[in-house]
């Protein structure tokens, strides 16, 4: 067996696996996809379990990969998910396994997800106004999202974090509200500025909340202080709250980007490397891997593939072009 590193010609190396194991969600939040959905992908176009694990297995043995984190998107729609996660902790070296979900199902899959290995997740909350969630996921499920936060966190499934997007005139006056609930609850809020990478390209730089502008709106109510431990290559930059121990995060990709310490890489639901959020093209493993190769050619491949990402995703750059996949078929 041979063994790479996924390094790029910018001396990066990409340890953090994101797995897509579907394009298809239950939700319809408006800065992803349209109110009627998107066309999914064909079936047999998608990873099979079996696939879905090779992959991740090459990725660890092979090609120094140390953490994976399960994306959809929804990947809780996913009926093997719980087996592929079983079979993902079961390889060795064993890898830190998470979740990034928008928990409606979770309150029923918690327990056999954490039993099967799962270490943690991240849920995508953007408000806990009944009447403000349904006017952005187009979806009266509140209440199972909360739910789903109270299993993930009897299960053991820690630290729970809460992935929060900022609308202007939506939910923009609920920072405050949404942290200071997070903290009475015990989970880690994490505020994300808007990214490009909705279906309907409508993404506008002039109406996403900066932030500069999440700062201000909790700092009317809380002090912050910074964290004093290194950053590393955690999107986060994180903050005291009124002194600690809790803390709130900001996930500044498109006016603070982190590009220099990216250590992440993609591989979408139909199984195609993406070694970048942002990069408009992707490598094609799935016909490598059903026409019969090899675990180290496939591994070669793979490395091949990180050798062309970009200094930087470029959303500042005037020639700047959003992905033609939307979030929803990449994985976050």
């Amino acid at each position: 067996m041979t063994t790479h590193a996924l390094e790029d010609r910018y001396g990066r190396v990409a340890t953090d696996l994101r797995v897509s194991l579907t394009d298809r969600c239950n939700l319809r939040c408006s800065y992803c996809m349209p109110a009627e959905g998107l066309d999914w992908l064909p079936g047999e176009e998608i990873l099979t379990d079996d696939e879905v694990v090779r992959l991740i297995d090459v990725g660890i043995r092979r090609l120094g990969v140390r953490e994976v984190r399960f994306t959809g998107g929804e990947p809780l729609v996913r009926r093997g998910l719980v087996d592929i996660v079983r079979r993902s902790k079961e390889i060795d070296p064993t890898p830190e396994l998470s979740l990034t979900t928008n928990a409606l199902g979770l309150s029923r899959n918690a327990d056999a997800l954490r039993a099967a290995g799962l270490d943690r997740v991240n849920v995508s909350l953007d408000t806990i106004r009944q009447d403000t969630f349904h006017t952005i996921t187009r979806r009266d499920r509140l209440s199972d999202v909360v739910e789903g936060l109270a299993a993930a966190r009897r299960a053991g499934l820690v630290p729970v974090k809460i992935n929060a997007v900022l609308l202007r005139g939506v939910n923009d006056d609920q920072a405050s509200e949404l942290l200071r609930w997070a903290i009475g609850e015990g989970y880690d809020l994490r505020f994300i500025e808007q990214m490009p990478l909705d279906a309907q390209h409508g993404w506008s730089r002039a109406e996403m909340v900066t932030a500069e502008e999440i700062f201000t709106h909790l700092e009317r109510e809380f002090l912050l202080t910074p964290v004093d431990e290194p950053r590393g290559s955690a999107p986060a930059e994180l903050f005291h709250v009124d002194g600690g121990p809790a803390t709130v995060g900001v996930i500044a990709s498109v006016t603070r980007p982190f590009c220099g310490d990216c250590d992440r890489v993609r591989l979408t639901a139909d199984g195609q490397v993406r070694n970048c959020l942002f990069a408009r093209e992707e490598s094609d493993l799935r016909t490598a891997l059903r026409a019969g190769a090899s675990d180290d050619e496939i591994a070669e491949r793979w490395v091949v593939a990180m050798r062309g990402k970009r200094a930087g995703h470029g959303i500042d750059d005037p020639t700047f072009l959003q992905p033609d996949r939307p979030m929803s078929a990449i994985g976050g």
